[in-house]
């Protein structure tokens, strides 16, 4: 690609200086264009500041993804499911006491995982944390909702952790954390905006090096609610069926 952009160029010259001398008078410069490159938000192309905030979605997808479908799974298979359906408290209640513990966690790590990166290794950060942490909620509605309706569908532990990583590997693929989503074919692109981690990703990515708010990230920000909703909304009726 280098040699055949060099033949280029020397054609394109060429072919201008030609044309220049019949169409300028004696004396007259060639016109020329100055074409320079410039990097707005991450201007000296460092992989660490466009990688790390890719890693805290990965770290809280997969961290809060098992923990949920552990939850439901693990009162099954110690033989205390049948004890929490015969007692007084709602199902929405046991759903809120298995989830909170988790989302706790997951506001810990993304704490962590950012003090480490703009502390430890510069990593600019221009935008809201309030955004921030607000959107990782509105994520972790997916998240944990995937993990409580494979925690329904499965019967072992094991079979949960198996099911998380069916899920979680081929999310990762088509969120455009290693791969450009515009590189690949078109048919893929389209599944990947059902894949929750695409938006969050452009969400991190966008606040940590652009410093955007709400405006720029409204749209992104509102699929991972809708799905967010959509995902739970799911498991909890599942959850409900098997309870009955």
């Amino acid at each position: 690609m280098g040699y055949s952009g060099q033949i280029i160029a020397d054609y394109n010259y060429r072919a201008l200086k030609e044309r220049a001398n019949v169409l300028l008078k004696p004396g007259e410069a060639l016109p020329y264009v100055d074409m320079r490159d410039r990097r707005w938000f991450n201007e000296n192309l460092e992989s660490k500041n466009y990688y790390l905030p890719g890693v805290i979605a990965l770290i809280v997808s997969i961290m809060s993804l098992l923990l949920s479908s552990m939850a439901i799974v693990r009162e099954k298979e110690i033989g205390t499911m049948e004890q929490l359906i015969v007692s007084p408290i709602k199902p929405i209640e046991l759903i809120l006491g298995k989830l909170t513990p988790f989302v706790i966690i997951a506001v810990v790590q993304v704490t962590m995982i950012t003090l480490v990166g703009v502390l430890w290794f510069k990593i600019p950060i221009r935008g809201s944390l309030v955004l921030l942490f607000g959107t990782t909620f509105i994520y972790l509605l997916t998240t944990l909702g995937s993990g409580l309706l494979i925690s329904t569908v499965c019967a072992t532990q094991q079979e949960a952790m198996m099911s998380v990583f069916l899920f979680f590997f081929p999310a990762t693929l088509l969120s455009g954390f290693a791969y450009p989503i515009a590189d690949m074919p078109k048919i893929i692109q389209y599944i990947t905006y059902i894949n929750p981690l695409r938006y969050y990703l452009v969400i991190l990515r966008s606040i940590f090096l652009k410093g955007v708010g709400l405006s720029v990230l409204w749209d992104e920000t509102l699929a991972l609610l809708v799905i967010g909703v959509f995902v739970l909304t799911l498991s909890t009726l599942r959850f409900h069926k098997r309870l009955g």
